[in-house]
């Protein structure tokens, strides 16, 4: 294992997948593999060549063992992913290519959703060159949302938020409540359009909701759009960064959480905010061509290979 303080520090939970190439209404085969948001973006960002920790916690069961195995496996620090109560999360998806997805979650009173400010403090989250944040991790527990804030107000290095709201966790309220707080120590904020600008910021324009994440206190904003790209927005500067077409659609689970890790990877390493939004894109774009979060990991060669034929 790679010693020393980390490029990236990703905060939140990893959970055991079960995911289908069927609707859950008919699906009967499902593949076991290991996703979630944090750890797809933990993966994505080693893969990019980023030295990656992961903080959060395992149950002490089977699932747990493999989770840390899986992580190790793709070139993620695991020093930090503590065994503890609680069991494992996991969920089950039924993959669509069109992107409407239907997920289950077994992650009620998960080992994850007992991280607290004090699993912060005796992690390298102050020595980070980056940290990357989620909402979905804000929304596990009032613990979980402690975290996250207090991350954000340790990180010396760049803080990467990714709102990620999800209603089946947390309403839209609680959720722009930790916006709030998070956006002001941002360097860089990644809200989804429509998905997390509607509940959280009242617009699906994504130049209004750059906007208001800028009003927030955000350094930078990527809004990201699906196929219509990037609208990145960092003082004065206002720019769309186009997709970057993909070869394959399989699924498009985790390529938000690809774009995320990734970008994040190569800011922390140096990167200016533009190519590290478009290595993102690259990264997420790659990571279609897969089945489930972590079904196809794009490499700092693949990407770097894309950016230059897309």
């Amino acid at each position: 294992m790679t010693g020393g303080a980390p490029d990236v520090v990703v905060i939140g939970e990893p959970l055991v997948e079960f995911s289908a190439a069927d609707p859950l209404t008919s699906a009967e085969t499902f593949r076991l593999s290991f996703s979630g948001d944090a750890l797809n973006a933990a993966v994505a960002a080693a893969a990019a060549g980023a030295h990656v920790a992961l903080v959060t916690r395992t149950g002490e069961d089977e699932f747990g063992d493999r989770l840390v195995a899986f992580a190790a496996g793709h070139g993620v620090d695991t020093r930090w992913m503590w065994r503890g109560p609680g069991h494992t999360g996991a969920y089950v998806v039924g993959a669509d290519p069109l992107g409407t997805r239907a997920f289950a979650y077994l992650r009620a009173g998960s080992a994850a959703s007992r991280l607290g400010p004090a699993d912060v403090d005796r992690a390298p989250v102050a020595e980070a060159g980056a940290v990357l944040l989620s909402g979905i991790t804000a929304a596990l527990s009032d613990s979980c949302a402690a975290a996250v804030v207090h991350a954000a107000e340790k990180a010396r290095g760049k803080v990467v938020y990714d709102p990620n709201f999800r209603g089946r966790l947390t309403t839209p309220g609680d959720a722009r409540a930790v916006l709030a707080k998070i956006a002001p120590r941002a360097a860089l904020v990644l809200p989804s359009c429509p998905a997390d600008t509607s509940a959280l910021l009242d617009t699906i324009d994504p130049e209004a909701a750059a906007a208001a994440c800028l009003d927030l206190g955000a350094a930078a904003v990527a809004v990201t759009c699906g196929a219509d790209g990037v609208h990145l927005a960092s003082g004065a500067d206002r720019r769309r960064l186009p997709a970057v077409p993909a070869a394959e659609i399989v699924d498009a689970t985790g390529a938000g959480d690809a774009f995320a890790g990734a970008l994040t990877a190569r800011l922390a390493r140096g990167a200016s905010l533009v190519e590290a939004v478009r290595g993102g894109a690259a990264a997420a774009s790659i990571c279609l061509g897969g089945q489930g979060g972590t079904g196809r990991v794009a490499t700092a060669e693949e990407i770097e290979r894309l950016l230059m034929t897309g």
